[in-house]
């Protein structure tokens, strides 16, 4: 059977090509874990999920979107790389982004859960496309960006590699049998 991005590509393998990658996780640390945990659940809807027993030090994993957030305990000097202003917004600063299908009922949560937020169109007359945004922060002061960025189209600009697109891979698999004394759907 023929690989996705062999597909996409067009049937190419390129010699010395990394192996196929996709985003697993995002780890922050955080002044108070459940704090954090918390607003993820609650605010984007991420579900906490078990961490390997091997990790002795406080922290949580959460899972949704194919991707993973690792929140770790802020200790002693740790505390000291954490942003400063927890209300500092600027689109041009670090911040981590997804993709949402509906940025009305997004702003209207963040209103609900009375988040301060910036929003910004940016509209490109000249293909006729535009792209809402909303950032805001996480409790730590780490900036979040929810988007319609789906609707720009992926041009390669003299890059030499190819646009591997990971579809049905790389999601880690998922147990729906017993949680507790709860049986799943």
């Amino acid at each position: 059977m023929e690989k996705s991005e062999d597909r996409i590509n067009g049937g190419e393998k390129q010699k010395d090509e990394p192996p196929a990658m996709a985003l697993n996780h995002v780890s922050r640390l955080c002044r108070s874990v459940k704090e954090s945990m918390d607003f993820y659940v609650k605010v984007l809807g991420f579900v906490l999920i078990q961490r390997p027993q091997v990790l002795h030090f406080d922290g949580a994993w959460l899972f949704n979107y194919g991707v993973g957030i690792h929140l770790v305990q802020a200790k002693g000097e740790n505390s000291l790389r954490l942003p400063a202003d927890r209300d500092h917004l600027d689109p041009m600063d670090n911040h981590i982004s997804f993709q949402c299908e509906d940025m009305g009922a997004m702003e209207k949560r963040l209103k609900e859960f009375k988040i301060k937020y910036m929003k910004r169109t940016m509209k490109d007359e000249k293909i006729g496309t535009a792209i809402d945004q909303l950032f805001f922060n996480d409790p730590d002061g780490f900036m979040i960006e929810i988007c319609n960025c789906e609707n720009l189209k992926l041009v390669p600009a003299g890059s030499l590699g190819h646009i591997k697109l990971p579809i049905d891979r790389h999601n880690p698999p998922l147990e729906l049998g017993n949680i507790g004394n709860h049986e799943l759907p």
